[in-house]
């Protein structure tokens, strides 16, 4: 079930957006002096970013907290680098018999273009056909917001959710699917605002049998 590595980022830097510099109880000072390392090296970024753009007056008070106020909403933003797979799904593995589809959909997801640094958001739907397993319907959604909190390509997140529902429960197929709007499209370049992109992931019988696919194509566009 682990993936091949496990979180890149240990150091739970997003807590910083939530709860503070003060209140996190870290292991040890050096686990602390290293979150606070990254935040400020972040913030100095931010700074630099903002002294470029040409305002006029970058240390008004609008703008004179922004840059650490910036570092940790990035850091929010892509706090799935603090989990892996296993850390997610946990004890949320049970065996049962049912062979039936699962699925969840609309599932809300929110995330980064690794092209530009903007947002896309939009909805994923995951299907499975249980193999004598089944995965907590609530890991299914925090599978989604690991993989969308990082930096990313539509096409290769849904990929990732698609193997790691195989990996957790090993079922006899998978079917993911995600629609999403790119900022990259709508607030620069074409300037499309109502475009939406679709990207598909079918795995094993999702793959194989156009009847599994048809079924579970059926049921997320139901109503």
């Amino acid at each position: 079930m682990a993936e091949g590595t496990g979180p890149s980022r240990s150091l739970k830097l997003s807590y910083f957006d939530s709860r503070g510099l003060n209140t996190k109880d870290w292991r040890d000072d050096e686990e602390r002096s290293k979150a606070e390392g990254v935040l400020s090296n972040l913030s100095t970024a931010f700074s630099s970013i903002i002294d470029n753009l040409g305002d006029p007056r970058p240390q008004r008070e609008g703008l004179s907290k922004t840059p650490q106020r910036a570092a940790k909403a990035l850091l929010y933003f892509t706090k799935g680098y603090e989990e892996d797979l296993s850390g997610v799904v946990q004890e949320g593995v049970f065996d049962e018999n049912h062979d039936e589809m699962v699925v969840v959909k609309d599932i809300e997801l929110f995330s980064l273009c690794e092209h530009h640094l903007v947002p896309f958001y939009g909805t994923a739907h995951v299907g499975y056909l249980p193999n004598g397993k089944v995965l907590g319907l609530s890991k299914v959604a925090r599978i989604v917001e690991m993989y969308s909190r990082r930096l990313q390509v539509q096409e290769r997140l849904t990929k990732e959710i698609a193997e790691a529902i195989l990996s957790a429960v090993g079922p006899t197929g998978v079917g993911v699917v995600i629609q999403a709007k790119h900022m990259c499209m709508t607030m620069r370049g074409v300037n499309k605002g109502h475009s939406q992109t679709v990207t598909s992931s079918m795995l094993g019988t999702f793959r194989d049998d156009p009847r599994t696919r048809e079924e579970f194509l059926t049921i997320i566009h139901s109503k």
